[in-house]
């Protein structure tokens, strides 16, 4: 199929409106040809996930696109760097990689600044006070971004990675392909969970573990989860969604009955008789948090990370009540809290970052604690009740990991060793 062009997008590729513009205009047509898109849309927002530091090649292209000129012109947020801006000295800056990071870190942040883009820098850009409304064309890169403003918002956004997210910001427009289509929007395979109980449901833990077998089952397919309460929160459809697009590659999960194009399982399934299922209960549930986790009980800890996506205001709330309902946190022990600018304003308002502090725990902003060097020199245990960290930290930050629940995590802390509860999935 061709790829047509109107007019102004010609011009545009043309270079009649500048060399940036130009050079984004030849990578948005090339990946529209080779996803077979026949036309482009105008979109109505991107968030930057290539403003992390992962080397020279990312810097250099950010880089060339300030010296061209380039400017956004939609609304543009961008997610996590490589360190965080408003605690100097929070990142470790020991070895020689580590102060060529944070030196990088720096400069391609710098960049998309210079670009015009909200200094968010936040994976979880559905906690800003504005966010896409259902149906709305965005091009989001980041993956649990991607897959909650699919699911849970119903904005459209295919899965875009680094380089082409800022193609888009600073042209306005996305190939109309991949998960802006409807036809490409419907499930692909069933995880039926009306077996799990009440109590099991109202489990914090058991959501990112179910993200992590949709992940498992579908891969980059579209899974529909059957089950689950209609009111789940978003911070656990959040957790799902991220533990999803990180053991597997999803973009769009459905949540019968709670997210808003699946009122129904027929809404979103042509067959629900002949669709793949895949049957989840306790015990399933049970193994792969085995499976997740690769500490042994009763190991001294070491770390507590905790808002891997960004955590929200009611994630601060939760976490300070169950600080309250006990005793302090081990001396030995470091707590981590990863969240977002605008999450950590209201959170200062709300006084939760103050009690927290006194607490010790470390509050993390513009980046994340399993990604870069936040982490003491000889962290070798860490406990989180993400699933996205249990999945990556292991290889990023060579430690052991522990996925809990909040309750979990604070105990151990509290007890400066691993400890869980094995019959958590019982009954």
């Amino acid at each position: 199929m061709e790829l047509r062009l109107t007019s102004d997008e010609q011009a545009m590729l043309d270079g009649q409106r500048g060399d940036a513009v130009a050079l984004a205009m030849r990578l948005i047509t090339e990946l529209g040809r080779i996803k077979g898109a026949t036309n482009l849309i105008d979109i109505d927002s991107v968030h930057i996930d290539g403003c992390i530091f992962y080397g020279q090649a990312g810097l250099d292209y950010a880089s060339r696109l300030v010296e061209l000129g380039a400017k956004v012109v939609v609304p543009t947020t961008v997610n996590v760097g490589s360190i965080d801006l408003l605690h100097p000295g929070l990142v470790l800056e020991n070895t020689d990689y580590e102060k060529f990071t944070a030196d990088g870190a720096r400069k391609i942040m710098q960049a998309y600044i210079d670009m015009g883009v909200k200094q968010t820098w936040t994976c979880a850009p559905y906690q800003e006070d504005t966010r896409p409304e259902k149906g709305t064309d965005i091009v989001w890169a980041e993956s649990n971004a991607i897959a909650f403003a699919n699911s849970v918002l119903g904005a459209r956004t295919d899965r875009y990675g680094d380089f082409m997210d800022i193609a888009s910001a600073i042209t306005g427009k996305a190939p109309y392909a991949g998960l802006h289509l409807l036809e490409n929007r419907t499930g692909h395979l069933v995880l039926d969970c009306t077996s799990l109980s009440a109590s099991v449901l109202d489990l914090d833990i058991t959501y990112p573990l179910l993200g992590y077998l949709a992940g498992h089952y579908a891969g980059t397919r579209n899974p529909v989860l059957i089950g689950l309460p209609s009111d789940v929160s978003e911070d656990r459809l959040k957790a799902l969604g991220a533990a999803a697009a990180s053991a597997g590659g999803v973009g769009l999960f459905h949540v019968v009955g709670r997210t808003p194009e699946a009122p129904t399982l027929k809404a979103v399934v042509t067959n629900p008789k002949m669709i793949e299922t895949y049957l989840i209960d306790a015990e399933t549930l049970r193994n792969t948090r085995e499976e997740l986790t690769t500490a042994v009980l009763n190991t001294k800890l070491d770390a507590v990370s905790l808002g891997t996506p960004h955590a929200s205001i009611n994630e601060f709330k939760a976490l300070v009540e169950e600080l309250q309902s006990g005793g302090p946190l081990h001396s030995d022990v470091q707590f981590y809290i990863n969240t977002g600018r605008s999450v950590l304003a209201k959170a200062t308002d709300a006084g939760y970052v103050t009690t927290l502090e006194n607490y010790g725990v470390k509050i993390v902003v513009d980046t994340c604690a399993y990604m870069t060097s936040i982490f003491r020199p000889g962290t070798k245990t860490v406990i989180t009740n993400s699933g996205k960290v249990a999945h990556y930290a292991p290889a990023n930050m060579n430690v052991e990991i522990v996925i809990g629940t909040l309750a979990e995590c604070v105990n151990s802390a509290r007890l400066g060793k691993v400890t869980w509860d094995p019959s958590l999935f019982h009954g």
